[in-house]
């Protein structure tokens, strides 16, 4: 689990803040940085093609190793591809290439996302397990964060960054290497028997709105209010997402610095922060932790609002970045484990998808006008002050999704059943 979290949150950096700093190096504006990480809305609409994913084998490599361990195998390739034509392009070689190799790297790294969903949840025998894999997936999610969020940072000040791409393609081999050591999970095929295929008309029927039919069924009046939620809960975070690394830029901070302080105070405030969430959800439940996490997580962009009108000083920045990360660490957590235990064995890729995508769908669509934002906050202001106000404006978007986690701990407790043990007849 820790290597197939490792191989979910390889890219995503890649194609979002880490290729931002790469552009903004180059003097691309902050307006097409902002438009540009539009690619990222890949991730949101992954639940359009999640049915494929739930019902059917990879090409080639599903009969060798399985639904789910197919289709890992398939997109970590195509990541490796796309990236490794990121590197040989590069920005100046044409930005509208560039970008479309970015989308290519995002679709099939949403494909991956799917089907390792999917495996981790029907791999879960219990409700203590799938919190435990949930932190696991976390923490490898989180140490892939790390090496495209800071450590690349280090190694393109050294070599460029072209061949620090080229290094994060060959580095997806830790995610075949996780694929081919994983199991396939019986209850995909339990799914795949209760559930039909998709080459009937009943089968298709059911891949496409079975999912949907389900989980309402299931949750009744109360799952527009945990969509709603979901929908918001990361909100802050994606919106200031795409201007966090230009800010470091314009601040005056190298990217040296940002990533020794993100490979070391950074990667400690994680670990605790996830560990922290795992324990809090296995003593308190999915729900409360939730509550908890939406609480903290706007804490880290009011961090770097202090940051932007301290200006760059390494103990305030370090500071920030410790906040940053323990408050993100543990919201993802939260935000993982009370998806994951929503769902229903045979829809597992397509609910947790669109779960998922209602996660990221409305912060994704937004943060494209993030770059916009800074740049109309500049009128009249210095730039460093147009930031501090855009990362305010960011933490107050949060107060939503905390009014709306009030809410569903109002709600009358209900024993969430571990995915694995909900199977639908």
């Amino acid at each position: 689990m820790l290597l197939l979290g490792f191989a979910s949150g390889l890219p995503f950096m890649l194609v979002g803040n880490t290729m931002g700093f790469w552009l903004r190096e180059g003097g691309i504006e902050l307006s097409a940085i902002g438009f540009l990480s539009w690619v990222g809305l890949a991730y949101s609409l992954k639940f359009l093609w999640a049915p494929i994913i739930d019902k059917a084998d990879a090409p080639l490599l599903g009969r060798w190793l399985g639904r789910r361990r197919g289709w890992m195998a398939l997109s970590q390739l195509a990541i490796a591809a796309a990236l490794t034509g990121m590197a040989i392009l590069k920005p100046e070689g044409g930005l509208v290439a560039f970008g479309v190799l970015a989308l290519v790297a995002a679709f099939a790294s949403a494909t991956q996302d799917i089907v390792i969903d999917a495996w981790r949840i029907e791999s879960a025998d219990s409700g203590e397990e799938l919190a435990l894999l949930s932190a696991g997936y976390q923490l490898g999610y989180r140490a892939a964060l790390l090496v495209t969020d800071a450590l690349i940072l280090i190694v393109a000040g050294w070599i460029g960054w072209s061949l620090s791409y080229q290094v994060m393609a060959a580095v997806m081999g830790v995610g075949l290497l996780a694929t081919f050591l994983a199991r396939e999970p019986n209850a995909a095929l339990r799914g795949a028997t209760l559930h039909g295929s998709l080459m009937t008309a009943r089968g298709l029927s059911d891949a496409i709105a079975g999912p949907f039919i389900a989980f309402f069924r299931q949750h009744g009046s109360w799952a527009l209010l945990m969509l709603a939620t979901i929908s918001l809960y990361r909100l802050p975070d994606f919106v200031m997402g795409p201007m966090a690394n230009p800010f470091y830029s314009d601040l005056g901070i190298d990217k040296e610095t940002v990533g020794a302080v993100r490979a070391s105070f950074g990667l400690i405030a994680t670990i605790v922060g996830i560990a922290a969430a795992g324990l809090f959800a296995l003593r308190f439940g999915f729900i409360a932790t939730l509550l908890a996490g939406a609480i903290l997580g706007p804490g880290s962009n009011m961090a770097f609002a202090y940051l932007a009108l301290h200006g760059a000083d390494a103990g305030v920045f370090t500071a920030a970045m410790v906040i940053d990360n323990f408050s993100t660490g543990f919201a993802g957590v939260a935000l993982v484990g009370y998806m994951s235990s929503l769902t229903n064995v045979g829809y597992t890729a397509t609910q947790y998808a669109l779960l998922s995508s209602f996660y990221a769908l409305l912060g994704k669509a937004l943060k494209g006008f993030s770059g916009v934002a800074v740049e109309q906050l500049d009128n009249g202001r210095s730039l460093l002050e147009a930031y501090s106000l855009f990362f305010v404006g960011t933490a107050l978007i949060g107060v939503p999704a905390l009014v709306l986690c009030i809410l569903l701990v109002m709600r009358k407790p209900q024993a969430l059943q571990p995915p694995a043990a909900a199977v639908q007849t």
